[in-house]
């Protein structure tokens, strides 16, 4: 197993090459698999339980972490007798738009379990799907969670507490047997001690564990080499397989038209899985080299995360020259001002240094 490192400033310059107006510092970690089946429990193949605070900032997971709190639902043998399909295991694993094909399937999902959206308890946010928020605002829907982004997450945790007979009332309590197999899923297959896990709550009122860069890089990299089927050592490897194959199949369903995750999967040709999460936190599995990348923009502004997730992944060999240039509006952003003039760009630099163009500041 290797890990790997870089760190990069992102720089908002106003006026094509002039002085920077606002920096970004970002920090990415990877990890590779050995070629060892990817295990399960703390530790993974061969290697010691990890602290949670080793290399690499310590954050919240966020919602990058969303197909391993899948993963009790799948790997206990409920998505099967469920009937679950791939669609639903995406949107279980997304942050979607809210658009009429996430609300449709979530809605779906529900009646599968005999449950109404009243059962969700993440909460009503404005989606970011322009026809459905359109729809909200002049009232020709009502407001419900099911518009909210981790309503897949949470009819999935509605869905598990179905299938094991568990209460339903609060079930993203802390100490809702929900939330423990979840965070305990998610601390194991990232190689931490679930015990040692620091936990917050998340924006949709789900538990949420806070890990080092590492630990999340190593989760995506076994999400990346889990192996399906018969060739699976264990009944996570399969689920963690299944559920990435559910995510490159449908990438829209995991988050949206023009929206990062969706285009980096569609632009990769399904060679990544991509899962951003909140405060700027980027999350990619890569199968075929076998490994996984977490990235973190310190100060969480999202318009960073684009440019530095496509340069840390293309300088690993990761991303196509093809890709890079269809992902070209995110590497390289343009700014505008309220009348659509251009006035400037957002780029990024390696950690050192910010090139500065002759006779202009830099600050």
């Amino acid at each position: 197993m290797s890990r790997r490192a870089a760190a990069y400033r992102v720089a908002v310059r106003r006026g094509r090459g002039g002085p920077v107006d606002a920096e970004h510092r970002v920090t990415a970690v990877a990890w590779v698999e050995d070629g060892r089946a990817p295990g399960g429990g703390a530790g993974g193949a061969g290697g010691a339980t990890a602290a949670a605070a080793e290399a690499g900032p310590v954050t919240f997971f966020r919602s990058c972490c969303k197909p391993f709190q899948a993963l009790p639902l799948v790997e206990r043998g409920h998505a099967d007798r469920l009937g679950l399909s791939e669609r639903e295991l995406a949107v279980i694993c997304a942050s979607h738009s809210g658009g009429r094909v996430h609300v449709a399937v979530v809605r779906g999902l529900l009646a599968r379990l005999g449950l109404d959206e009243g059962a969700l308890l993440c909460g009503f946010h404005f989606p970011q799907d322009d026809e459905s928020e359109a729809a909200l605002r002049c009232g020709r829907v009502g407001h419900s969670a099911v518009y909210n982004n981790c309503s897949g997450k949470h009819a999935g945790m509605l869905a598990l507490a179905v299938a094991e007979g568990w209460p339903l009332a609060d079930y993203v309590a802390a100490d809702h047997p929900v939330q423990r197999a979840c965070v305990a899923a998610i601390a194991e297959v990232c190689g931490a001690d679930p015990a040692a896990v620091p936990v917050s709550i998340d924006g949709c009122s789900a538990a949420n564990p806070a890990l080092s860069l590492t630990a999340m890089a190593r989760g995506f990299a076994r999400f990346a080499a889990a192996r399906p089927g018969a060739d699976a050592g264990d009944a996570r490897e399969r689920a963690l397989a299944r559920l990435r194959t559910a995510m490159q199949r449908h990438p829209v369903l995991v988050a949206g038209e023009r929206r990062f995750d969706t285009d980096l999967m569609v632009a990769a040709r399904g060679a990544l899985v991509s899962k951003g999460g909140a405060e700027a936190l980027q999350c990619v599995a890569v199968p075929a080299a076998r490994a996984g990348v977490a990235l973190k923009v310190h100060d969480g502004h999202h318009r960073a995360v684009g440019p530095a997730t496509i340069a840390f992944l293309a300088e690993h060999g990761w991303l196509e020259p093809d890709a890079v240039a269809a992902l070209k509006r995110w590497a390289e952003p343009v700014l505008h001002n309220h009348r659509g003039l251009e006035v400037g760009d957002v780029r990024v630099f390696p950690e050192a240094s910010i090139p500065s163009p002759a006779g202009a500041g830099s600050a």
